[in-house]
């Protein structure tokens, strides 16, 4: 049985499937219990425990997910490497559904969401570069390889939903230069980066956001029928993603925290 991982996804319930020998187990964190129970099991050789982001049930909304507790239980188990797949519109025409973008770089437009765990004293974490380098460069690698049109780089804009963009606010994205645009990939990246974990971001174009194109603009039904039916591809590529993930951290991201006089101790 395993009861601990170093790789942990945090992805939609489509991806429960991913595991062999799969455990769940029931966590509660200071800060509340996570999305839902958290499964642990292996991936090959890899031992990965894996967090529904908005529940089983899909209950919890983009705003409203427990996105501290999430990352400090997989944290708890042991990981230190996330990978994180998720479902974004695209800003750019030529970045049509079923590309894979691996974003970069990331701009926050939530509003009202806890955005980290350093609540008293002053704690200031670097984030000039959202995603593990490490992380990405297999992304981008397994993604090519898998036959899926990869960008490798681009910007993520994060919405705070759950209410999708208007025209105005779509279009202003795009003449900013952003590449994708999503509801859940803030706070969850700057909490990882708190905890000293590698995080990685796997986004599956499902439209063109509602400024790039004509028409009736980007629907509920639209986006989670287009995810449904890539659902089992995407969890090919994130096996591979995982499998091929570095047994050694050798980026920076396990070491941001040096020298940093923390308020609490880390799991």
């Amino acid at each position: 049985m395993v009861t601990s991982a170093d790789i942990g996804v945090i992805g939609g319930s489509g991806f429960y499937s991913l595991l062999d020998d799969a455990e769940e187990i029931k966590l509660t964190t200071p800060y509340g219990p996570p999305s839902d129970v958290v499964t642990v099991g292996r991936i090959g050789d890899r031992p990965v425990a894996f967090v529904p982001r908005h529940g089983r049930d899909h209950r919890h909304p983009p705003h409203a997910i427990p996105y501290r507790a999430n990352l400090w239980a997989l944290r708890s188990l042991g990981v230190r490497q996330v990978l994180a797949p998720s479902a974004v519109g695209s800003l750019r025409a030529e970045y049509g559904p079923g590309t894979i973008v691996v974003p970069d770089q990331l701009v926050d437009r939530t509003s009202g969401r806890v955005q980290t765990f350093y609540e008293d004293g002053a704690v200031h974490v670097s984030f000039a570069d959202p995603y593990c380098p490490s992380g990405r460069a297999v992304a981008v690698a397994s993604a090519t390889s898998n036959g899926w049109q990869t960008v490798d780089g681009g910007t993520l804009v994060v919405i705070e939903g759950p209410r999708f963009s208007t025209r105005a606010e779509s279009r202003w994205f795009s003449a900013n230069g952003w590449t994708i645009v999503g509801m859940t990939g803030f706070p969850e990246s700057v909490l990882a980066r708190e905890l000293a974990l590698c995080y990685t971001t796997l986004s599956l174009v499902t439209d063109l956001d509602a400024g790039v194109e004509s028409g009736e603009g980007v629907t509920h039904e639209e986006v989670m029928a287009f995810f449904a039916a890539n659902i089992t591809k995407m969890r090919s590529l994130v096996s591979d993603v995982v499998e091929a993930m570095p047994t050694e951290r050798s980026c920076d991201c396990g070491s941001v925290l040096d020298g940093i006089k923390l308020p609490f101790d880390l799991p």
